[in-house]
């Protein structure tokens, strides 16, 4: 492998402006990942690597899962210490970094299953939110993610927070969120808007059996009043304390718990 020993490499220019820029990510269809577990879930989701970057200590302390990504990998290099803290976006970084090449998520009628069961986010905002639900949806089942507008998928913040979820698990990016949803509805999908609007069908009281799509708003203004007016019906989660409203990622793992949990007597 070729060392690199200088921050003022324009390998290592270009890495930064990867993690910084989402611009830079949608212009080169590239994106970085930081740390091991997160660059062999690229791997084996069949990511196409671009570069690799390791320390020396990372390389000798993970030799075979290394040498399995240099191997998957275009091109590979050995950083220093000092190279490898200046790329981190981490306060301990382990020494391995990827740079991969965008699968493709645009929206395509045909990825998305008519009798699956979708969470979409609406101008979801925060990249620590997108990972936690992402990570949350795998884990409970759910079919994939439709994302329109607010954080980047492919930000290293929201990819960290899913522990890989973003990667292994389908996510459809949608520019158009009232197409997307009125092609579920043609497809024969029921689609909610959850809202803490108080007068909205309790979620215990939701039928989420069949293909669903459920969207989860902003984090300050919740759906559009748009979005809202596209969807069957409006739910809501019940509160009794004197909170007016949940974060939207708790909200999201709530509402996933009651969509893939059948309501009793339903078909």
């Amino acid at each position: 492998m070729e060392v690199i020993s200088a921050t003022s490499n324009p390998k290592i220019k270009s890495f930064i402006a990867l993690i910084t820029k989402r611009k830079e990510r949608k212009e080169q269809g590239l994106f970085v990942l930081e740390g091991l577990r997160l660059c062999m879930d690229a791997y084996r989701c069949g990511y196409p690597v671009k570069e690799l970057f390791v320390t020396k200590t990372a390389l000798e302390k993970n030799l075979e899962e290394i040498e399995s990504l240099i191997a998957i990998s275009e091109k590979s290099y050995e950083i220093t210490d000092s190279i490898c803290e200046k790329m981190s976006d981490t306060k301990n970084p382990q020494g391995v970094f990827c740079v991969v090449s965008f699968l493709d998520k645009r929206e395509c009628s045909n990825k998305i299953d008519n009798i699956g069961k979708y969470i979409l986010l609406e101008n979801v905002q925060d990249p620590a939110n997108l990972g936690a639900i992402s990570r949350t949806a795998e884990a409970l089942g759910i079919t994939g993610l439709i994302v329109s507008g607010g954080c980047d998928v492919y930000s290293p913040k929201a990819l960290r927070a899913s522990m890989g979820a973003l990667l292994r698990l389908p996510v459809i990016v949608t520019e158009n969120v009232t197409e997307t949803i009125q092609l579920a509805k043609r497809n024969g999908m029921k689609v909610f808007a959850s809202t803490p609007d108080s007068s909205a069908t309790s979620i215990k009281e939701v039928n989420f059996n069949g293909g669903v799509v459920t969207v989860i708003g902003n984090e300050a203004n919740g759906v559009t009043e748009e979005t809202m007016n596209c969807c069957d019906e409006k739910i809501t989660i019940r509160m009794t304390g004197k909170a007016e409203s949940l974060n939207a990622g708790a909200a999201a793992s709530i509402i996933m718990w009651e969509m893939v949990t059948p309501l009793d007597g339903k078909s």
